[in-house]
């Protein structure tokens, strides 16, 4: 049967699998572990049948890892012959392990558990982890060739087959084998290997593979093809990657240009060096030219310090669209820097298209740790999905480094019972290292999101429930706050969108911070903090730069929640301060262009809090940018009981204490000042604690401390009220007037504080 060729799963690749979609698989005949040969036009591979994913069901697909479409000589929507063989089962193989592998012990039956079930062919080389792959990453299974297998040509291992070691290593096998037949290895990196970048590889692949391979559709189109594609985006997304695995997938020749390489101090050096790579790249076409970190080969030309840099540039112009045919020369860029380069290279004819390759989204993250974890040994239970979730503004280098460091904790484990005098590693102890839940939560402690590491700050896991009282707030900020983000499709349909932004504003203490904490930890989303002042800077230019930054990183990143807190700092009332140089002036302008300007903001919500309601520049308030004002009030009776709950949940209380009497005369008391009464009369407990017992005793006698209620009572009368009525009085008249501004812009605007 004819199928057409798809890239595997991340997670299935490397084990010589084919998912072929069920509908075929049923006239075929083919059952789960079936053996089937995939025939191309100019080559065959046998692999193993694997059930088709739900998606291709009926689509007549067959989806296969790069080694296999390697050894088929086929692409992706190429199409290919599959047909069921019969192959012989293996009474014995022969494994050849790498030189630098060295281990002593019974190996075999591990190695045979790893294989069964497993087509191989003499000359076949097979990565798989047993335990090795503990470095994390897909390069790190460790690459055994097969020596030698009876009955020879393709079988399959089973239990009952005898696994030998070869005293002869795999490299000396792959010589031999070259110097034969002239064979190569498989290609380092392949689709598989990417993950979380399908619509990127996608657009990739039509700009690259489809006019090397079918040149003719777009001859029959009257169209030259794309020549360059410029790919752009954060550090550690896979832009390097992208362009190492579409050139192998189409076997062409790769050049690399380093910007530091082809500088020069001598004149007209560099761009011979540059014309050497485009000459050499025609010569051995179909080629790839790829140039990393591009920003500094060719920056903006009247930004360029020196006189090199704009030579370089204008001999890039030159070789990517002068006079002379490039012919079958694709130029890729790579750059996190998009625009320091010179707009000349940023037209048709040159980089015909951008790419961005953005960070990756929650199933984005989950691919790529399915690609890193691929070949470690992992204990069942480890739950992929919850990294994945947990992991807000990780790119895929990151997610690496995490599998590498749960790697390395899982080796600290063990590394008191190895060896290390020996050469060998004993085969027992390399087989019982695995990777557990531990390692991983160990692990993501020590590593910070490239995407958020100028503004990140770790949110405490502050739930709902650890704010005591505030029903009312807190349901207003769910409203705004999350059900955009888990019901978009509701305000779809109701063409309503999400407020840009929330203002917290009420007397000191009364919980704002940890309101905004707490939203930011139920909302599932990134948090970006920061504090008024740190943005004020005494050069002219960079605060509003900072400002435009912190925007930035929330875009590339949303959804985001951006939390200003004491934004009275920065945002006060234009006009009003002469002393600062105007600086003050330039940081509200900025922040009301970023909130409410040309460029939108795409599930990126503010939220900001103050005590100082009255001094915050009028034209913040409006709708479409903090365009919801909650009062977070001083808590009554019942919310300062909830607070108490919240305060005292751990702490031993003794039968007496009366959390509904401490309520009622905590009157005025706001949440910060409950936290000091129940820390206070913890102290007094402990004071009372220490002085009755000896040093000697408190180890016995420490279960048996209670807080009661006389020190609750002590405590409020060491703990004043920091609210006075007439600062009640205030935010009451501040809450008045936002009610009426907001009722008379609902009456002029149709839709109200959502237009």
């Amino acid at each position: 049967m004819k199928l057409t060729v798809r890239p595997l799963k991340q997670k299935d690749a490397g084990r010589r699998l084919a998912a072929i979609d069920r509908v075929a698989a049923e006239e075929l005949g083919l059952s789960g572990g079936d053996i089937v040969r995939v025939e191309g036009s100019d080559g065959a591979a046998i692999a193993r049948v694997w059930p088709g994913y739900p998606e291709d069901d009926g689509s007549g697909v067959v989806r296969i890892d790069g080694r296999l479409r390697q050894q088929a000589n086929v692409g992706i929507d190429d199409r290919v012959t599959v047909e069921s063989v019969d192959v012989s089962r293996a009474e014995s193989v022969t494994i050849a392990f790498p030189s630098q592998l060295r281990v002593r012990g019974q190996i075999a039956p591990f190695i045979r558990d790893k294989l069964s079930g497993q087509p191989v062919t003499e000359g076949q080389t097979i990565r798989t982890s047993m335990g090795f792959g503990l470095m994390g990453g897909q390069s790190q299974a460790v690459p055994m060739k097969v020596a030698s297998t009876t009955p020879s040509g393709t079988v399959v291992i089973t239990d009952d087959t005898e696994i030998e070691i070869s005293e002869v290593s795999a490299e000396e096998l792959t010589e031999q084998s070259e110097g034969a037949d002239g064979a190569s290895e498989g290609p380092d990196v392949t689709y598989e290997d990417i993950g979380g970048l399908d619509g990127e590889l996608e657009q990739v692949r039509e700009m690259i593979e489809l006019p090397m391979r079918h040149p003719e559709l777009f001859k029959r189109l009257g169209i030259d093809p794309p020549k360059g594609v410029l790919l752009h985006g954060p550090p550690g997304t896979g832009k390097t990657l992208i362009a190492k695995a579409v050139a192998n997938e189409i076997d062409a020749n790769f050049h690399t240009i380093s910007g530091p390489e082809i500088m020069s101090k001598y004149y007209g050096e560099s761009e011979e060096q540059l014309r050497e790579v485009f000459e050499e790249a025609s010569e051995e076409a179909p080629s790839i030219i790829f140039m990393d970190e591009l920003d500094s080969i060719a920056p903006k030309r009247e930004e360029a310090g020196g006189d090199v840099e704009r030579r370089v540039v204008a001999q890039l112009l030159s070789l990517m669209d002068g006079l002379e045919d490039r012919g079958e020369v694709v130029v890729i860029g790579a750059t996190n820097r998009v625009d320091a380069i010179d707009p000349a290279l940023r037209r048709g004819g040159r980089f015909d298209r951008e790419i961005e390759v953005g960070v990756p989204d929650r199933d984005g993250r989950k691919e790529i740790l399915q690609v890193h974890t691929r070949n470690m040994p992992l204990v069942d239970g480890i739950d992929l999905d919850e990294y994945a979730e947990n992991t807000h503004g990780f790119v895929g280098a990151d997610l690496e480094s995490l599998a590498k460091e749960s790697a390395m904790h899982a080796l600290r484990r063990i590394r008191p019972e190895l060896d290390l005098e020996s050469d060998e590693i004993d085969a027992d102890v390399l087989n019982s290292i695995q990777v557990t839940e531990n390692d991983f939560k160990q692990a993501i402690k020590g590593i910070e999101p490239s995407a958020l590491r100028e503004v990140f700050v770790e949110v405490p896991d502050v739930s709902w429930d650890q704010v005591g009282g505030l029903e009312g707030t807190k349901e207003r900020l769910r409203e705004t706050i999350q059900w955009p983000l888990e019901y978009p499709e509701v305000f779809e349909e109701l063409d309503m969108q999400a407020a840009k932004g929330v203002l917290l504003y009420g007397p000191p203490g009364t919980g704002k911070t940890l309101l905004a904490k707490a939203v930011a930890n139920e909302a599932e989303s990134n948090f970006i903090s920061i504090k008024g002042p740190e943005l004020l800077n005494k050069y002219v230019g960079e605060s509003e730069k900072g400002v435009r930054e912190v925007f930035s990183k929330a875009r590339e990143n949303a959804p985001t929640i951006v939390f200003f807190d004491e934004i009275d700092s920065i945002a006060t009332e234009r006009g009003t301060n002469s002393g600062d140089s105007g600086v003050g002036e330039r940081v509200v302008s900025q922040l009301l262009t970023e909130l409410d300007g040309l460029e939108s903001l795409e599930d990126v919500v503010v939220v900001a809090t103050t005590n100082r309601p009255d001094l915050i520049d009028s034209a913040l308030l409006r709708p479409g940018r903090l365009d919801r004002h909650v009062h977070v009030p001083v808590p009554d009776e019942g919310a300062r009981r909830k607070i108490l709950e919240v305060h005292t949940r751990d702490k031993p209380l003794a039968d007496d204490v009366d959390l509904d009497a401490v309520a009622r005369r905590a009157e005025g008391y706001v949440g910060a000042d409950l936290e000091a009464v129940a820390r206070e009369a913890s102290m007094n407990a402990s004071r009372e604690f220490i002085g009755s017992v000896t040093s000697e005793e408190i180890g016995e006698s420490v279960g048996n401390v209670r807080v009661t209620m006389a020190h609750f009572e002590d405590a409020l009368n060491e703990v004043n009220p920091s609210v006075t009525p007439e600062t009640r009085e205030r935010y009451a008249e501040i809450e008045e007037q936002f009610q009426r501004s907001d009722v008379d812009r609902t009456d002029a605007e149709p839709g109200g504080a959502f237009q």
